[in-house]
């Protein structure tokens, strides 16, 4: 069985700058669009554990029937690395490293200082100012903020951030990868939290208000959005799947540059104090084995 043909609209060869589970995802999505993917960790160490989780991925599509394809041959269109200059050939580079305005304009400096003049570059920013970010970069106009969602491969949805600066070609062509791999694009003007942050973070802010309050447990509330409103899972149940540090550094961003109605409750930051950070640590709002 051939490899994954490039979907229509895609680069040949996108970079992905950080693979942990949002990095990992992103890689994962677009290899099976038929893009070459390159993921540039900080070192060996993180560079295999990358590999192993893009890997891990693709093999678990492939057996649940998702992807019609070859183990071996999908991920020889897959490499990482440690060098930013193996960024050189790519059409795009999505940046996804922790949500830390210093860190991220620190790498998105240094990935564009190795890329093509025709090259697009992006940032996975779940809130942070796109055009803040943009303000260090020599090309602001081939910048743009491409939200995507946990898990990666599952999810339908990718958030396209049009910063000030951000020109019509970066955003027609942003549609153009939203649509070859498949999923739907909601674009918005840049703003804090965007739309999808904003609307989400305000609903599981008041969720843990209630929970705080006694007024329900996690699973009735989470019960009530999902048999009530349809919602997939609860504010609660997600927030364990995102991280809950992931959430209070969204709330507390929000909060600074929204108002209170952002405020992280107490019950939040108790929890992160202790380490109950949801999924990833077995303990959130859930228990999780």
């Amino acid at each position: 069985m051939g490899k994954i043909n490039l979907a229509e609209g895609l680069p040949g060869t996108v970079g992905v700058l950080g693979g942990g589970r949002m990095g990992a995802g992103i890689a994962h999505a677009f290899l099976m669009g038929g893009a070459r993917v390159v993921v540039v960790e900080r070192d060996e160490q993180a560079a295999q554990g990358a590999r192993e989780r893009v890997e891990s991925s693709v093999a678990k599509s492939i057996e649940r029937g998702v992807v019609d394809g070859n183990l071996d041959e999908i991920v020889e269109s897959f490499s990482t690395s440690v060098d930013y200059a193996d960024f050189g050939g790519c059409g795009l580079v999505v940046e996804a490293v922790p949500e830390d305005p210093a860190l991220k304009t620190e790498a998105l400096t240094a990935v564009e200082a190795h890329l093509g003049k025709g090259a697009f570059l992006a940032t996975n920013t779940s809130s942070l100012s796109v055009t803040t970010l943009a303000a260090s970069l020599a090309r602001p106009e081939r910048f743009l903020g491409l939200h995507f969602f946990n898990p990666v491969p599952a999810s339908t949805l990718i958030e396209v951030v049009i910063a000030e600066r951000t020109s019509p070609e970066a955003e027609a062509a942003a549609r153009g990868w939203v649509a070859g791999l498949g999923k739907t694009a909601v674009v918005v003007k840049d703003a804090p939290g965007f739309a999808s942050s904003r609307l989400g973070v305000a609903i599981a802010l008041e969720a843990m208000r209630m929970v705080q309050e006694g007024v329900a447990t996690a699973e009735d509330i989470d019960a009530a959005m999902v048999l009530g409103y349809k919602h997939p899972t609860g504010p609660l149940k997600t927030t364990d799947i995102v991280g809950l540090d992931v959430r209070l550094g969204i709330a507390e961003y929000l909060h600074a540059t929204l108002g209170d109605r952002f405020a992280p409750p107490q019950i939040l930051r108790d929890k992160v104090a202790r380490g109950e950070l949801g999924r990833k640590t077995g303990k959130g709002f859930y228990t999780w084995s």
